[in-house]
C-alpha cells in the first residue's frame, strides 16, 4: 500500500492539531461575525487571525509544488493534507490553499513572466489578495471549451476583451483583484489554438460584476460565484499568458491538479459526514432503542466506510501517477477520481442528512451546505459525462 514520508506525516499531525485547536472551534465564530457584518462580501476578522497563525506555524501554501514558491510537496504528499482541509469550509483559505487561487497561482508560477509574478503571484502567495478564473459562459455549453465566445482582440500594444462569464468563483469577494480570462484570439486558427488566457484586473474600466450566483440557495459569501461582463476592457498586451493560442495548453496544466484537489477535499468532508452519522446514531433513541441498532442504518455506515476508502485509494493512485508520469499521461486516473469522489461524497452526505432528520437540512449542521458544494463538483471542472467519455475513449482505444 501507499506510504508517506516522515515529513508528510509530521505535517499531517501538525495540521490535525491545528484543525482541532483553531478551525473547528471557530467555524461558528466565522459564521456569526459574517452575519453581523453589513458588507456581505468582505470576510470577518477571525479569518485573517487564523491565516496569520497558520502562516506562523508553517502551514501555508502547502499545495504549491515549487520549492521557490511553496512547500515543495508532490501531489501524493499533499493528498492527505488536502483531505484534512476538506473537513471544514474555513480550512482551505486559512492555509492559503483555496480554489481558485491555487490553480491561478500554479498558472502564474508555471506560465507567468517575472513581471506577472511580481505583480500578481506574490500577493496571492502572501494571502493579501484573491483571484477568479473566468472561463465558463452562460450562452454556450462551456463543458466543450471550444464553444467559448469571449473575444480577446489585439489592438496595438493592448488587447481588448469582450464577453460575458459566469461561475467566476471568488469574483464577488472584496479582496478579488485579478481574473484569468479565457477567450478567442483567432477564431480562424485550428480548433485548439483559437483560445488564449489573459490577466484582467477587476478594477479595469469595463469590468462589471453583474450579480452573484447561488448554489441551492447558498451564496457562499464572502467568496461567491460571479457573473461578470467584460465590456471593451483594455489591458496591456504584456498581460497575455504564454502566448496567443496557448489557452488550451494552460487549461490542461491548470485543471489536472485542481481536479484532484477537489477530490481530496471531498474525501475529507465525507469522513466528517460519516463521523457525524455514527455519533448521531449512537446518541439518538427511536422506537425503543438507539437508532444505531437499526439494520438499514448499519448497512449504510458499512457502505460509507467502503466507499470512502475506495475513493481515497483511487485518489492516491491518481496523485502518484501525476507525479510519476505527468498530468497528461495520468488523465485516465484523473478522470476516474473526478467521477468517483463527488458522487461518493454526495451519497454519504445524503445518508448523514437522513440520520440527522430535520437538523440535517438546516443550518445547525454542516451537512446541507456540504451537500450543496459536493453536488456542484459533479459539474465544476468538467461534468461527469465528459470524464466518462474520456475514460470510455481510452478504454476502447486500448482494446482496438
Amino acid at each position: 500500500m501507499f506510504e508517506f514520508s516522515d515529513r508528510t506525516n509530521a505535517l499531517r499531525e501538525k495540521l490535525l492539531r491545528f484543525m482541532d485547536t483553531y478551525i473547528y472551534p471557530n467555524e461558528s465564530v466565522f459564521d456569526a461575525q459574517h452575519q453581523a457584518q453589513t458588507d456581505h462580501w468582505t470576510p470577518p476578522p477571525i479569518l485573517e487571525e487564523l491565516k496569520a497563525r497558520a502562516r506562523e506555524e508553517g502551514l501555508w501554501n502547502l499545495f504549491m509544488p515549487h520549492n521557490e514558491f511553496g512547500a515543495g510537496l508532490t501531489n501524493f504528499e499533499y493528498a492527505p493534507l488536502c483531505e484534512i482541509m476538506g473537513r471544514s469550509h474555513l480550512a482551505p483559505e486559512v492555509f492559503n490553499c483555496a480554489a481558485p487561487d491555487t490553480g491561478n497561482m500554479e498558472v502564474l508560477a508555471q506560465y507567468g513572466t517575472k513581471e506577472q509574478q511580481d505583480q500578481w503571484l506574490k500577493p496571492l502567495l502572501n494571502g493579501e489578495i484573491r483571484s477568479c478564473f473566468s472561463m465558463t459562459e452562460p450562452g454556450v455549453a462551456s463543458s466543450d471549451a471550444t464553444n467559448i465566445e469571449c473575444e480577446i482582440r489585439r489592438d496595438g500594444d493592448h488587447y481588448i476583451v469582450n464577453g460575458r462569464k459566469w461561475w467566476s468563483s471568488g469574483g464577488n469577494d472584496s479582496r478579488c483583484k485579478i481574473a484569468i480570462v479565457m477567450g478567442k484570439t483567432d477564431p480562424d486558427a485550428p480548433k485548439h489554438q483559437q483560445q488564449s488566457m489573459i490577466l484582467v484586473p477587476l478594477d479595469a474600466p469595463g469590468v462589471k460584476i453583474e450579480r452573484h450566483l447561488s448554489v441551492f440557495g447558498y451564496d457562499h459569501a464572502p467568496h461567491g460565484h460571479a457573473e461578470i461582463l467584460y465590456d471593451n476592457v483594455r489591458v496591456p498586451a504584456s498581460n497575455l499568458l504564454l502566448g496567443e493560442g496557448r489557452g488550451f495548453e494552460i487549461a490542461q496544466g491548470r485543471l489536472g491538479p485542481g481536479r484532484i484537489h477537489h477530490c481530496m477535499r471531498l474525501i475529507g468532508v465525507a469522513e466528517r459526514a460519516l463521523e457525524s452519522m455514527c455519533k448521531r446514531a449512537n446518541e439518538r433513541v427511536a422506537f425503543g432503542g438507539p437508532i444505531a441498532e437499526l439494520g438499514g442504518l448499519r448497512q449504510d455506515i458499512a457502505r460509507s466506510r467502503c466507499e470512502i476508502d475506495q475513493a481515497r485509494l483511487l485518489t492516491l493512485h491518481a496523485a502518484d501517477r501525476m507525479d510519476k508520469v505527468g498530468n497528461k499521461v495520468a488523465r485516465r486516473e484523473i478522470a476516474m477520481i473526478k467521477v468517483v469522489a463527488p458522487a461518493m461524497a454526495c451519497r454519504i452526505l445524503d445518508r448523514a442528512i437522513q440520520v440527522h432528520g430535520a437538523a440535517g437540512v438546516s443550518q445547525d449542521t454542516f451537512l446541507a451546505a456540504a451537500y450543496a458544494n459536493s453536488r456542484t463538483l459533479r459539474l465544476a471542472d468538467g461534468p461527469d459525462e465528459v470524464h466518462r467519455e474520456t475514460l470510455a475513449k481510452l478504454e476502447l482505444r486500448a482494446h482496438q
